[in-house]
């Protein structure tokens, strides 16, 4: 059971997600939150397996609230829900360790393969963010996608093929059973990665996956 904290200020919108996640089995909204501080407060109280926080609110924003929680219990998983065209923030929520963007507007089920995704350790950016993205990097030049390349092949060929899956959105789990390894076997393959490529957290591992063109799909 994927126990989460959702924090949204708008009660309507608070209730709609809620009634979205618990169409799933394996995911219970333990507590909810009106605002950031209420939030950092709940998710110290409930250690929640997921933090989902609205990008908005007051008293403290999502992405303020989201690295607090981080700093004082990092094996909560903080994902944001948002608005498309926040994306603007997301080099912001990497640098704090943030896991995902998740879209209000999107499909309802994006927004639990996202709690999933980032529950199992993964790293979630809505489909449509994530394009958004995708094409800028495209759009910056053959030198930072010939950079990214540069990178990775710092790595042996089991750590490419762990970036890539990693970039693709799968969990540690995920990418142990494809891979036919043990989850312990991948979180260390995962460590390796982030350390010799220096990066902060999964997230911009798939960035750079995704730079790399080691993500096709």
């Amino acid at each position: 059971m994927i126990q989460v904290l959702l924090a949204d200020d708008d009660v309507m919108i608070r209730a709609g997600v809620r009634a979205i996640l618990t169409t799933d089995p394996d995911i219970e909204v333990i507590a909810e939150a009106g605002d950031g501080r209420e939030a950092i407060e709940l998710a110290l109280a409930y250690r929640p397996d997921v933090a989902l926080l609205d990008i908005r609110m007051p008293r403290l924003d999502g992405l303020a609230a989201g690295a607090e929680i981080i700093r004082a219990a990092p094996t909560i998983a903080v994902a944001i829900l948002t608005t498309f065209g926040d994306d603007a923030y997301l080099a912001r929520a990497l640098d704090d360790g943030i896991r995902g963007f998740l879209l209000k507007s999107g499909n309802p089920r994006e927004l639990i393969a996202g709690v999933h995704a980032v529950a199992g350790g993964g790293a979630y950016l809505a489909p449509k963010m994530a394009a958004r993205v995708i094409s800028e990097l495209r759009s910056s030049g053959l030198s930072r996608a010939t950079a990214a390349r540069a990178k990775v092949q710092a790595l042996t060929d089991r750590e490419r093929d762990v970036l890539t899956l990693l970039g693709a959105g799968l969990s540690n789990t995920q990418i142990a059973n494809r891979l036919g390894l043990v989850e312990g076997t991948i979180k260390g393959h995962v460590s390796a990665i982030l350390t010799r490529l220096d990066l902060r957290n999964r997230v911009q591992a798939a960035i750079l996956a995704h730079e790399a063109g080691l993500v096709t799909e």
